[in-house]
């Protein structure tokens, strides 16, 4: 039996099979999960061509995460397929080209309130909308995947902030949802070469720079550790860990210079 066997989880941010949600998508399949994905917008098309890369027919539902009506419609879609669901997987995260990578300062309000909308509030969007459904599994799992919002990264800039709220509101929806055996913690992953990575510069300073300074080394092309980490949170091995940020980053945050 798998460590996830019979569970029902529901997987947002497959964007391709590159992406860290595909393989927490994947392991979660290995390991005896049934698993729906969530795409929208022109996005929709590219979950649906990973998803039949998946082993089974995998349904894909339209979730904006960016829209209360659309979390609530696509909630009521699952409702009707699943009578509970065991864990929300959250790998939801944008930013407008100004708020990265460029002079922090020139960034506009209206940006940066994407991205923290995107990239933060939509935690407690997922959390509100697939509450009922969580709360009938009994015990349940809202996991959120982050980068490491302790310090200011090169040309992270407004993203590194919306993930320091992202990380805060974590802790607060751990308070919020316990009451209903709900477990709320995030995986802070090292960098891996997604799409959303590509499109920060930097990132070629954090990739080439992680595997010398992290204890165990890093392989920014294989996303399988921090998939593992997720599903381990997803699972009943966890049952009294939450408001948590895990590390999964070959050890690297804990290093000094």
């Amino acid at each position: 039996m798998g460590i996830v066997n019979g569970k029902q989880l529901v997987i947002t941010g497959v964007l391709n099979t590159a992406s860290i949600a595909y393989r927490v998508a994947e392991l979660a399949l290995d390991e005896g999960a049934s698993v729906i994905l969530t795409g929208f917008g022109r996005g929709l098309s590219i979950t649906r061509r990973a998803a039949a890369k998946l082993a089974g027919d995998i349904r894909v539902v339209e979730l904006d995460a960016s829209s209360t009506a659309s979390v609530e419609t696509a909630a009521a879609e699952i409702a009707a397929i699943w009578d509970h669901v065991d864990g929300v997987v959250h790998a939801i995260g944008y930013a407008p080209p100004s708020c990265l990578d460029q002079d922090m300062l020139s960034a506009p309000w209206e940006d940066v309130a994407t991205a923290v909308q995107v990239s933060a509030y939509s935690l407690a969007e997922l959390a509100r909308g697939f509450k009922p459904l969580m709360e009938a599994a009994g015990s349940s799992s809202l996991v959120g995947l982050d980068f490491d919002a302790t310090v200011a990264w090169p040309g992270y800039n407004w993203m590194g902030v919306a993930k320091a709220a992202f990380e805060s509101l974590s802790r607060y929806l751990a308070r919020e949802l316990g009451p209903i055996n709900a477990r709320v913690n995030l995986v802070s992953a090292g960098p891996i070469r997604t799409i959303a990575a590509k499109s920060i510069d930097a990132f070629r300073t954090f990739q080439d720079e992680w595997p010398r300074r992290a204890p165990l080394g890093w392989d920014p092309l294989d996303a399988t550790a921090v998939a593992k980490a997720v599903l381990c949170l997803t699972s009943d091995y966890f049952p009294m860990t939450t408001g948590e940020v895990i590390h999964v980053d070959g050890g690297y945050h804990a290093m000094g210079a």
